[in-house]
């Protein structure tokens, strides 16, 4: 679902305001976080801490996790389970 925003004057600056709907719908009270994307900007609640999944991936390779028993856990016969 898209909306077209207008985009305001507020002092020296641009901005704008976002529908009270919104920001109940996702949550938003006090700040919100921008991240700019190639496709575009994308808003969240400022109080979000969980990482996107890129940011998992950076910070896991950032910590340099060795996740090479991985394979271990693939073949451990549970998908043999009935559930």
């Amino acid at each position: 679902m898209a909306q077209i925003l207008k985009v305001v004057r507020i002092g020296n600056s641009r901005g704008v305001r976002l529908p009270a709907a919104v920001l109940a719908r996702y949550r938003i009270k006090g700040t919100v976080r921008a991240e700019l994307r190639p496709e575009g900007i994308v808003l969240k609640p400022g109080t979000d801490k969980r990482l996107s999944w890129e940011e998992t991936f950076r910070e896991t390779a950032a910590a340099g996790e060795d996740f090479s028993d991985l394979e271990g856990t693939v073949a451990d016969g549970l998908e043999k389970l009935d559930t």
